[in-house]
């Protein structure tokens, strides 16, 4: 345990200061935006790289026609009287995965296909952590992608395929520009935390997102998910939610129609340079705890509002992305060893991870 529990001036006082830092987080959260610099996690996680085959290395020498040819009969258009995204076909007899945010609050959706049909489909289930969705569609003679799980080399062929601002079947080509990304501010609610996601330079437009980007065999190695507007400065940088995660999220959703995410019970803010004064840190490094949930796995650790958090096993939690690509990678009924500074020390607790409640 941390210690006896603070008297009635101390929590008054404490009390005082978070409620600033509350005012202080929704501020920045208000003023953030994704011209901020993404960033490799602290301590990402091993990576398996894929062997580029000689087929692979054919297309990235200038086969994309190839590729193209491969993987469009995949790819669809999603649209609803809320916009238009764009979406991959998951299984022959009609269920598609997207974007949560591309269907949005729709139950209702219209699916346009390579070949020129157009269909009507039903939003099955939606995650919004992960920002993936499934949709069934009234058609049982599709083709499915092929999606690899590994992660892509960064430097491989990548091509963008969707439907930008609403033109269909739009391809863009570029490579794999990095792994495990995060973006900063994307977390701070805890909701759709855009982190361990893939980088490329391949150019992503509204509208591309759900679509698939696709690796030099024509496989989906990920579900375009976010990009970095140019009026931020950005030259084509985008996002991808990797494969491996869509195929976990999408068979949960299809399974169970939602997805167990490892939950501590905490609402967190970034530690900047103002908080990091207000609680008396050396340097802003970690999140601090705004609020833990009663009797949830941190609670029942012994953390309370006020505690800074900055290392979750042998992980630095310097980000609010951090911490949630951290409960990202654990399954509920996990030990965790959480480090957190409390009055000016370094105390060490165990949490057991749970399901997050729905």
């Amino acid at each position: 345990m941390l210690g006896p529990r603070p008297g009635p001036a101390h929590r008054a006082a404490r009390a005082r200061m978070l409620v600033a830092l509350a005012l202080a987080a929704g501020l920045a959260l208000a003023g953030c935006s994704l011209g901020q610099q993404p960033q490799a996690r602290s301590t990402p996680a091993p990576v398996t790289a894929a062997r580029v085959s000689a087929g692979a290395q054919a297309a990235a020498a200038g086969d994309i026609p190839g590729i193209v040819r491969k993987a469009e009969p995949s790819v669809v258009t999603i649209s609803h009287d809320q916009g238009t995204g764009s979406g991959v076909v998951w299984s022959k007899d009609g269920v598609v995965v997207t974007n949560a945010h591309v269907v949005g609050d729709a139950s209702d959706v219209e699916v346009a296909f390579f070949d020129g049909q157009r269909a009507d489909g039903q939003v099955r289930a939606t995650d919004e952590d992960t920002d993936l969705a499934v949709v069934d569609v009234e058609r049982e003679d599709l083709e499915p992608a092929t999606f690899q799980e590994q992660l892509p080399v960064v430097g491989e062929l990548a091509v963008a395929m969707g439907s930008p601002l609403g033109f269909q079947n739009t391809v863009t080509a570029g490579i794999i520009s990095g792994l495990h990304r995060e973006i900063p501010g994307s977390a701070q609610q805890g909701i759709r935390s855009l982190v361990d996601l893939i980088q490329t330079d391949a150019p992503i437009s509204p509208g591309n997102s759900g679509g698939a980007l696709v690796n030099g065999r024509g496989e989906v190695v990920g579900i375009n998910v976010a990009y970095i507007p140019p009026g931020q400065g950005a030259v084509a940088i985008g996002f991808a939610i990797p494969g491996a995660t869509a195929v976990d999220v999408v068979g949960q959703l299809l399974k169970n129609g939602r997805v167990t995410h490892s939950y501590l019970g905490v609402q967190p803010a970034q530690v900047t340079d103002e908080v990091a004064a207000q609680l008396g840190l050396d340097r802003a490094r970690g999140v601090v705890l705004l609020e833990v949930v009663d009797d949830g796995p941190a609670a029942r650790a012994g953390l309370r509002p006020g505690d800074v958090l900055i290392r979750m096993d042998d992980a630095a939690i310097d980000s609010v992305e951090d911490l949630f690509g951290e409960l990202r990678q654990r399954k509920p009924g996990s030990q965790v060893r959480l480090t957190v500074i409390r009055d000016g020390k370094e105390q060490q607790v165990t949490a057991t991870l749970v399901d997050r409640p729905n």
